[in-house]
């Protein structure tokens, strides 16, 4: 669940608080998930588990303390960068990429330390990979595609998808239509085809779903995604100016519901049943449950796998 895109650290403080009070009042329909074991529970129980995400590495500002304190508040994934240059790094928007910087070195030392995954899904190419080098436990990019699938700018190169590999590190398949080949009119067959291929290119263990489902926003939510506020004009990202709102998803996943679909796709493509199940959820499991320990919770043996 994408707690914030842009906001600083008090604002992000009330997001949290809002999200706490509707978990309470929805607590027979969700629960929180701070490590794997709860994931499994939420499967017992029936209800959705909800990790807490942030976009952008904004709400820690330029105090590293932070990271635990967000990491306490229930935080597991932090993006570096949100499309512009951080004061991590490089976003994938910007025409100049030089890298990790020297905060960032902290930020992604203190976030292996307390157990918060690095996400990599909009930093730049340079900035991904030196992150990935610096980082002491494999990261993710939970949401893009291969840049070999469609050429967005979001989307993944050859290079940083084995370096994801190398490093036991994971990538999760986008849904959102700017980031398939075809946008809302992608094929079943054309996203399954590459989610095979990408397999063959990382292995199986390392390849998820990151379907990035946006359900029931308005335009104004979308332009504050793009745009926050550094910027007087608007931002159409990997849109155009031309085309401002965001197109339909694919008729075969418009929504959670139609996961079962892509669960066919996959065995029609030939992949075995234990395949599949990798793939959607059991490979995103073995990794939030490492990755949300503590380094001292790995060191002791203790934690939710021990």
């Amino acid at each position: 669940m994408t707690i914030v895109y842009w906001e600083d650290a008090r604002a992000t403080l009330s997001c949290i608080g809002g999200w706490h009070r509707l978990r309470i009042q929805l607590g027979d329909l969700c629960m929180p998930v701070i490590r794997g074991d709860d994931i499994r529970e939420a499967k017992r129980s029936g209800k959705v588990g909800v990790i807490f995400g942030f976009q952008n590495c904004s709400p820690i500002e330029g105090d590293l303390e932070l990271v635990q304190v967000f990491h306490e508040l229930g935080v597991r994934i932090m993006q570096l960068t949100y499309n512009n240059q951080s004061l991590i790094g490089a976003g994938r928007y910007e025409k100049m990429d030089a890298g990790t910087s020297r905060f960032g070195r902290e930020v992604i030392r203190e976030m292996n330390r307390v157990g918060m995954i690095v996400d990599l899904s909009r930093s730049a190419e340079h900035t991904s990979l030196q992150a990935i080098e610096l980082s002491e436990r494999p990261v993710a990019n939970t949401h893009a595609n291969p840049a070999s699938f469609h050429a967005a700018l979001r989307n993944k190169f050859d290079d940083l998808l084995r370096a994801l590999a190398l490093s036991g590190s994971m990538l999760g398949f986008s849904l959102y239509p700017f980031h398939l080949r075809d946008s809302g009119q992608c094929t079943l067959e054309s996203f399954c085809r590459i989610v095979v291929d990408t397999a063959e290119l990382m292995s199986i263990d390392h390849i998820g779903l990151g379907s990035n489902m946006c359900r029931g926003w308005g335009y104004e939510t979308l332009e504050w995604m793009r745009s926050g506020r550094w910027t007087f004009g608007p931002d159409y990202g990997e849109g155009s100016a031309d085309k401002p709102t965001r197109p339909e998803q694919p008729p075969w996943f418009r929504t959670p519901a139609d996961m079962p679909n892509i669960t066919r796709g996959l065995l029609d493509r030939g992949l075995d049943t234990q395949e599949v199940g990798k793939i959607l959820g059991g490979n995103w499991l073995r990794f939030f449950s490492e990755g949300f320990e503590s380094n001292a919770a790995r060191t002791t043996g203790g934690g939710s796998e021990k």
